[in-house]
């Protein structure tokens, strides 16, 4: 015969199962969220036709620490808003001198040859004149130009490089989209 107290102790163990294995998994949760990756969401169509309004992310937030932002790279930093992100695509590299002429790209008095853009740039803003980065300054752009806040704006400016929460890594959301992105 059994008694009562056997079993309440055996549910009771089998709760604290629960809430151990519940707990692990919320910290491990969070320290991935915290150090390894960060989930965003596209506001806007700055960054189309590569990103759209609604777009969930997985920003990867680690890669940085091993290696420098490249050309290209799709990055994710803040806004003066707590709580939002701005999502470019790195067009200049530190030191060097980034111009927009008409519709065409110069880094270091050279065209860049890239095809991100949705369309024709219409407004150069403040890289009608040359910009000279920093040793650790990136200029960034949208890939729909006409419809993006991004380096050619005084309030968006140069990036720095302490400024990058990270890379845009993977869509996970809408599901008919779900895969790693493709930065080059």
């Amino acid at each position: 015969m059994r008694d009562n107290k056997g079993n309440s102790s055996g549910i009771l163990k089998e709760i604290l199962s629960w809430i151990t294995y519940i707990a692990g998994v919320l910290i491990v949760t969070w320290l991935i969220i915290t150090f390894l990756g960060q989930r965003t969401v596209v506001i806007g169509e700055s960054m189309q036709p590569t990103l759209s309004n609604g777009d969930n992310l997985i920003v990867d937030k680690i890669s940085y620490r091993f290696r420098d932002p490249e050309r290209f790279d799709i990055i994710v930093f803040p806004q003066e808003e707590k709580g939002k992100h701005y999502i470019k695509r790195i067009i200049g590299m530190p030191g060097e001198t980034v111009q927009i002429i008409g519709e065409d790209i110069y880094i270091n008095g050279e065209i860049l040859e890239e095809n991100y853009g949705a369309e024709p740039i219409e407004n150069a803003y403040m890289a009608e004149d040359p910009i000279t980065l920093g040793e650790d300054e990136y200029f960034v752009l949208g890939d729909n130009r006409n419809h993006s806040a991004d380096s050619r704006q005084p309030d968006v400016g140069p990036i720095r490089r302490s400024e990058i929460t990270g890379r845009a890594w993977v869509r996970i959301f809408p599901f008919n989209e779900f895969g790693v992105l493709k930065h080059k």
